[in-house]
């Protein structure tokens, strides 16, 4: 995405015309310290350009509290759940107060990576062979028969050259998240209970061997554009909790470092990945570049529809890499807060 094809406010901006604004930061989910990093910056970046714009922790203070400060709109910078999984973005619909990011329907399906998988197949869209596991049933399912676009793989521990990645199905920031080995039936069970700690549900996929790009996308619809790729290489190709927001030792390749045309493939499949969830305002889809013999194939992970925006965050990065800063960033994305109950009927 080139510089001249994102929108900038204009240069005589109208702060005030915002009114005033919460940034909602921090919030109850095991990615509130990340939470608070992003929101931060963004509170920062909003009162330098001039907004009026208020912190507001529902970690700390109540929906009524909340109502009580008329907001004129809101930022959304909460991140996994009561945040980013459609709960705040149903408070803020039933309160009529205008917020950043995607809608309730599109956050439910966005934080959880089974049904997020189930709609990328349908679309056609490559995503690594998966199958879930659910709290109290058998600790290793009989086959992964969720397997396209690749072939069909009979049982995770038949596959001896087949690594796993297990994960809780709507967690955030890599917590739970364990790789294994291929055919490690112990390891398998400690990351299954491991997972289990965080959520009911749990996704088991492939793992795939490769390169490891980052797409964000900013707008909604036919608009929607994607940021220049972010490639991550993070120490023994670990890109956990430590790597993703506090180590220096992780490199940011942005534009990722691709051939032309499949750097434009691989965005477009992201959009289309985005389009097909139903975001809107702003997301970032992570992805996986494994080399084939019939050249690079990329699969899609999952999307993020209230990305970070700490120092080490990458939308911020891919946005700068468009020519577009973060304070204009920011303000882009707020300038794009709605609601979406009663849209068009009088509400």
């Amino acid at each position: 995405m080139s510089a001249s094809s994102v929108s900038v406010p204009a240069a005589p901006f109208a702060a005030t015309a915002l009114g005033k604004v919460g940034v909602l930061l921090g919030g109850r989910s095991s990615e509130r310290d990340v939470s608070l990093l992003s929101g931060a910056a963004v509170l920062r970046a909003l009162r330098a350009s001039g907004v009026g714009a208020h912190p507001f922790d529902p970690a700390q203070q109540s929906l009524a509290q909340l109502e009580a400060a008329a907001f004129d709109r809101v930022f959304l910078i909460l991140h996994g759940r009561y945040g980013e999984d459609g709960a705040m973005q149903g408070v803020l619909e039933t309160l009529r107060i205008p917020y950043t990011g995607s809608g309730v329907q599109a956050s439910a399906i966005a934080i959880d990576k089974i049904l997020t998988k189930r709609i990328w197949q349908a679309e056609g869209i490559p995503t690594p062979a998966w199958v879930r596991h659910d709290r109290g049933a058998d600790a290793a399912p009989a086959a992964m028969p969720h397997a396209a676009p690749a072939p069909q793989l009979p049982s995770p521990l038949a596959q001896p050259d087949t690594d796993l990645v297990v994960k809780p199905a709507s967690e955030g920031s890599t917590f739970g998240v364990t790789k294994v080995a291929a055919g490690d039936r112990a390891a398998l069970d400690a990351a299954l209970a491991e997972a289990l700690r965080f959520d009911a549900h749990v996704l088991i996929e492939e793992c795939i061997h490769g390169r490891e790009l980052t797409c964000a996308v900013l707008g909604e619809g036919a608009s929607a554009r994607a940021l220049p790729l972010v490639e991550i290489r993070a120490p023994g190709a670990n890109y956990d909790y430590h790597n993703k927001y506090f180590s220096d030792a992780t490199q940011y390749l942005c534009p990722a470092p691709l051939d032309e045309a499949l750097a434009r493939y691989i965005s477009a499949l992201c959009v289309r990945a985005y389009r097909a969830v139903g975001a809107r305002g702003w997301g970032r889809i992570d992805v996986m570049l494994r080399e084939a013999a019939g050249g690079a194939e990329p699969y899609l992970l999952e999307i993020n529809t209230a990305p970070g925006m700490t120092d080490h965050s990458l939308v911020p990065m891919a946005a700068r890499a468009a020519g577009l800063g973060f304070a204009d960033l920011v303000l882009q994305i707020l300038m794009d807060a709605r609601v979406d109950i009663g849209m068009g009927a009088g509400a």
